[in-house]
């Protein structure tokens, strides 16, 4: 039954890191393209040059491939919380749904509302008006990525809430804390920024080909220029938003951190791997502390507790931390069972227990102390992909930029080429991004609160597993599908 249960989590997982994996595919590029494909058109309406409006629609036809497929797969994801995460959706619905309810309501209809005058009424409604239900379909969709951003990161840092153990569910007491906390905030802009430049490297890749054909040149020239200064600016946020997020991480999520720097025995002055035995002295210390001589936990040192926290107390150990977690889980049993039987004195009494252990209630459903390490191999590489790769494009930019202001970026060829397959990479950093995220914060669902192992819907393995396969299917026909009309509308190229 347990090897059943746990083949049944793992395949859980595995469906819903695929949906979120092809999705992800499709969402930085629609919020990169809305911003470019949005200055292009403020560009024509100021000008009057109709060939800012040419360019404008080419990259717009791009947009709504792009943005078609991206819907399909959001919405299968979201049903997931549903049918997989049954026991999740009940014990947090009533917050976790809050954000995913604006999303559907105000974001979603913003954007279904302008991106059709946006592809239809360029010839129906004025300059002026059209050009803002560009920008309206794009904040929409920005939007959009803000309230699925305030969920995700209100699993990661929960706040805002209460538990309710009459009806076994957290309930919101604060919705500005929730849809306003510091890590939703430093999420979604990183999170936003970095999509920017998978836009801003598929536009400059794409005008490369076009260069390589030698085709298009002023079109191809012109999109290279907005989209360098766009992912050049794009880029520089990212890394300010990314160290805010890392502190963060520090903070809230000292495991994760430890994962990500492969940190086994942490302690003060502890320096940031770069890759194998090239590590920068103190700085990891100084990112997560703010102060070179910080202390930092390593994984061991968490598990083993007795360090000093953030707010100043001793930190737990795992199996203190466990033990306080069945308290509570046996306190809400006991607190049911003396409701059932009108026992207002063991009512009371079972709720102080509770509320003294709540912070720790999710770890009453850890085996063992080791289950809280995540995939520390996993963590640590993601990462490095991610920031790589971050370093990479600003240094891309940089060049593009440069060759512009020398007005030498037509006939390099050697540019063109590495523009072109520059592509997936930033498809690549930005999945890797998420990867670091989410698996660095296992084995929990909800940080602190409900592990994935409690999170779970009573389903058979074979039912997920079949499932799983279906989805497989239907996301690489929709993926090569996508590919397959994009490059026909590029090879076709802006319409006369």
């Amino acid at each position: 039954m347990l090897d059943n249960m746990e083949t049944m989590i793992d395949w859980s997982r595995a469906q819903f890191a695929l949906t979120a994996m092809y999705h992800w595919l499709f969402v930085p590029l629609t919020l990169g393209l809305a911003v470019i494909m949005g200055v292009m058109e403020t560009r024509y309406v100021i000008s009057g040059h109709d060939f800012w409006k040419r360019t404008a629609r080419f990259w717009m036809k791009l947009f709504g491939i792009n943005f078609a497929i991206g819907v399909a797969t959001g919405l299968i994801l979201e049903f997931q919380f549903g049918t997989n995460w049954s026991n999740y959706s009940w014990f947090v619905g009533d917050i976790f749904g809050a954000p995913l309810a604006i999303e559907g309501i105000v974001a979603f209809f913003m954007e279904a509302t302008f991106v059709a005058v946006m592809f239809f009424g360029w010839d129906k409604v004025g300059k002026k008006f059209h050009l803002a239900s560009t920008w309206l379909t794009g904040l929409g969709a920005t939007l959009s990525a803000w309230w699925i951003l305030v969920a995700n990161s209100w699993m990661q840092y929960p706040v805002g809430m209460v538990f309710n153990p009459e009806t076994v569910r957290n309930e919101m007491v604060d919705f500005l804390a929730v849809a306003f906390s510091p890590v939703a905030v430093m999420k979604f802009l990183h999170t936003v920024l970095s999509s920017w430049i998978v836009g801003a490297v598929f536009v400059i890749g794409v005008s490369g080909w076009f260069l390589l054909k030698r085709r298009e040149k002023e079109f191809a020239l012109a999109s290279m220029k907005i989209a360098a200064c766009t992912g050049m600016v794009a880029s520089l946020l990212t890394l300010y938003s990314g160290d805010k997020s890392a502190y963060q991480v520090a903070q809230y999520q000292p495991m994760k951190l430890a994962a990500m720097e492969a940190l086994y025995e942490g302690g003060k002055r502890q320096p940031l791997t770069v890759v194998g035995e090239w590590k920068i002295p103190t700085m990891l210390s100084f990112l997560a502390t703010r102060n070179p001589d910080g202390y930092v936990p390593g994984i061991h040192n968490i598990l083993a507790g007795g360090h000093t926290t953030n707010d100043g107390s001793k930190a737990l150990s795992a199996t203190e931390k466990i033990a306080r977690g069945k308290m509570a889980i046996a306190a809400l049993s006991d607190f049911r069972q003396a409701q059932k039987d009108g026992d207002q004195d063991k009512m009371d009494a079972s709720r102080r227990t509770l509320e003294e252990n709540m912070p720790y209630f999710g770890y009453g459903y850890i085996q063992n102390p080791d289950d809280l390490v995540p995939n520390v191999g996993l963590s640590f590489w993601t990462f490095r992909i991610m920031v790589g790769f971050g370093m990479y494009f600003i240094a891309f930019f940089a060049l593009v930029l440069f060759l512009s202001w020398k007005n030498k970026l037509y006939g390099q060829r050697w540019l063109h080429r590495i523009a072109l397959w520059s592509i997936p990479f930033a498809f690549v950093a930005s999945q890797a991004g998420w990867v670091v995220s989410e698996v660095g914060r296992q084995p929990w669902a909800i940080q602190d609160l409900l592990p994935v192992n409690a999170a779970i819907s009573n389903l058979s393995a074979g039912a997920v597993q079949t499932t799983f396969f279906i989805f497989l299917a239907i996301f690489t026909i929709l993926f090569i599908a996508e590919i397959g009309i994009m490059v026909k509308a590029i090879q076709k190229g802006p319409e006369s």
